[in-house]
């Protein structure tokens, strides 16, 4: 693929961004002998899945190259503190802003940057392409073809195998990601307790100056973990696994694990 041009003694640097997803793995897999002097980064909210952190171990183990951890004193509780303890949300994403994109563009600097982005050939969406006039996005899976099946092989011939939340959750990201489906919330209540309450204690409940904010609309946490709502969510979740066997087309796991929430889509810097 052609590189930007240079046209001072800035370096030229290959970067890509490991979400802890599935394509960016893959991604990282597929370039290895291509882009031998490739450099690594994870935006680390220190609130990921433990399941992340040892995917990012196997694909470490698998490149023979750190991956550098990015926002490792500037967290998620470092933020929300600077936004005066409001949370983010689909409307307010200043997690995406604060600990995704601005640590990449501190970090690249000044550099000549080709950043290798594993948006697939069957996706249609651009992901997250830097407006800085150094950086410089490419798409190599869009470029040759590959798909959602390209990518299980890819991660299954190499060995590093697919994230182990992807058992019961449909992206990488936070553990509270506001995206998340009510039944990967019962996952997360169900696998991780632990986490679960962390989840709850960041919600406020509403008072008479101020309106409350939960995770999901229009239910908190405390209601969704009663026994007669996850069953709920457990039996509709299993009605939308069978609709999609009935079906011959392809579906995305998160529809299948959808129910009645919203559809707005995750951060997509956040997804790969």
């Amino acid at each position: 693929m052609p590189l930007p041009k240079v046209d001072d003694d800035r370096p030229l640097r290959h970067v890509l961004g490991i979400s802890g997803g599935k394509d960016s793995a893959a991604l990282a897999v597929y370039l290895r002998d291509r882009v031998p002097n490739m450099e690594y980064f994870f935006c680390d909210t220190e609130k990921e899945l433990p399941e992340t952190y040892d995917f990012l171990a196997r694909i470490e183990a698998y490149l023979g190259k750190p991956i550098a951890r990015l926002n490792s004193e500037r967290g998620f509780d470092h933020w929300l503190k600077v936004h005066g303890g409001l949370l983010p949300s689909s409307r307010v994403r200043w997690c995406t802003r604060q600990m995704k994109i601005r640590p990449f563009e501190e970090w690249v600097g000044d550099s000549h940057v080709v950043s290798y982005v594993g948006i697939r050939a069957d996706e249609d969406r651009d992901g997250y392409i830097s407006t800085k006039p150094n950086i410089r996005a490419v798409f190599p899976f869009k470029e040759d073809g590959i798909t959602i099946e390209d990518v299980h092989r890819i991660l299954e011939e190499s060995g590093v195998g697919m994230p182990t939340y992807y058992e019961w959750r449909s992206r990488s990201g936070c553990f509270f990601c506001f995206f998340q489906r009510n039944i990967e919330w019962v996952g997360l209540k169900e696998r991780h307790p632990d986490l679960y309450e962390q989840a709850k204690a960041y919600e406020k409940p509403a008072t008479d100056a101020e309106s409350g904010f939960t995770w999901t609309q229009g239910e908190s946490l405390v209601q969704l973990e009663e026994p007669r709502r996850m069953e709920e969510i457990k039996q509709r979740a299993a009605a939308a696994r069978e609709r999609l066997a009935n079906k011959t087309n392809n579906q995305r796991l998160i529809d299948v694990l959808g129910d009645d929430d919203d559809g707005d889509d995750a951060c997509l810097i956040c997804s790969l």
